[in-house]
């Protein structure tokens, strides 16, 4: 698989882009009363990029001056349920997480749907003609509940064995840690956050299978939930996702942090705390990611209306690589260099 290249902005240049606040407000899917035209460009799946989505979204719209022009909006990956993403379409099953997102982008036109939201990169059995484009960057560490029996620090090894089930007592990790039983979560099956973090602690090849003590049934990135709030509990986690929520006031309702905190692997810590970002250190090892919005390659490619309004958006050089940096560090998210942006990557 082809690897994007995601040079990063500067800190410095992040924390000055923070200065200037974003236009617009971000909404959860289209507003209420508004169902997106036929013409207008929709998207659903990852948890992990949704909000930043919708105020990408928000902003975006908002900087349009012709009625006429395709509006953006964007589904979000809860509540269950159906959804009749745009007018005309066929209700479908709301897709929640990355690989329902792309499953449901190949599954219909673009009458339904016209990108999939993805928190991880194409894998083998992706189709070849899904075009993954370049988003942000992204990391993604553990967390557990504060002044509960979990370290400060796992190794990938620790996390390997925790989550196949070989170690299942913190004394096993080390000997001062108390004789309790771990309890390791996931998010739901099709999240994109599982994925990449099974393969990260797997060598970074093909994803763990998880073992028979490992709990699936949890929302990615939500701490509120109550099965987390367990003192031997621990879950996978955006450091974007979680820096937007507690530094930057971006979690609502559920999609908060809740008791956890989020915790180093292999001696490295996520956030950069003076300067609210996901930590460089961090991002350079195995458990840093770009996140991507995923579209059909005839469509991106295409030379009519609808292909031109899709690259003006999402491309190199469109409107969100030259105008979302401040929303996606908002959001926690590391904007992306010119060279990254935009760029596109297949399985």
């Amino acid at each position: 698989m082809r690897k994007t290249a995601a040079k990063l902005l500067t800190v410095a240049a992040l924390a000055t882009s923070l200065a200037t606040v974003a236009g617009g407000t971000a909404v959860a899917d289209p507003a209420t009363g508004v169902t997106p035209r036929a013409i207008d460009i929709v998207g659903v799946g990852s948890d992990t990029t949704q909000s930043v989505l919708n105020q990408l979204a928000a902003d975006y719209n908002a900087s349009l001056t012709s009625s006429t022009s395709p509006r953006l909006y964007s589904w979000d990956a809860i509540p269950a349920g159906t959804i009749t993403t745009k007018t005309g379409a066929t209700a479908i099953t709301r897709p929640n997480g990355s690989g329902a997102g792309i499953t449901a982008l190949n599954a219909n036109t673009s009458a339904t749907v016209d990108f999939a939201r993805s928190s991880r990169g194409p894998v083998a059995t992706d189709p070849t003609t899904d075009d993954f484009v370049a988003l942000a960057q992204d990391a993604v560490s553990w967390a557990a509940k504060s002044g509960g029996n979990a370290p400060a620090n796992l190794t990938t090894a620790n996390l390997k064995g925790i989550y196949s089930c070989t170690i299942t007592k913190w004394n096993q990790i080390n000997a001062s840690l108390p004789n309790a039983t771990i309890k390791p979560f996931l998010p739901q099956t099709g999240s994109g956050t599982r994925s990449f973090f099974l393969t990260a602690i797997n060598g970074g090849v093909t994803p763990l299978t998880p073992g028979a003590c490992v709990n699936s049934s949890v929302q990615e990135n939500q701490g509120s939930d109550t099965q987390l709030n367990d003192i031997n509990a621990l879950v996978p986690y955006s450091v974007a996702h979680y820096i937007g929520q507690v530094y930057f006031g971006k979690g609502t309702g559920a999609d908060v942090q809740g008791p956890l905190t989020i915790r180093n692997i292999d001696g490295n810590a996520p956030v950069d705390t003076v300067n609210k970002v996901i930590s460089d250190t961090f991002v350079a090892t195995q458990y840093g990611r770009v996140v991507y919005n995923v579209f059909r390659d005839a469509e991106w490619n295409a030379t009519d209306a609808h292909g031109t309004a899709l690259r003006a958006i999402f491309g190199a050089g469109g409107w969100i690589c030259t105008n979302g940096a401040t929303d996606i560090q908002s959001y926690g998210f590391l904007p992306l260099s010119p060279f990254a942006c935009g760029s596109v990557t297949h399985s």
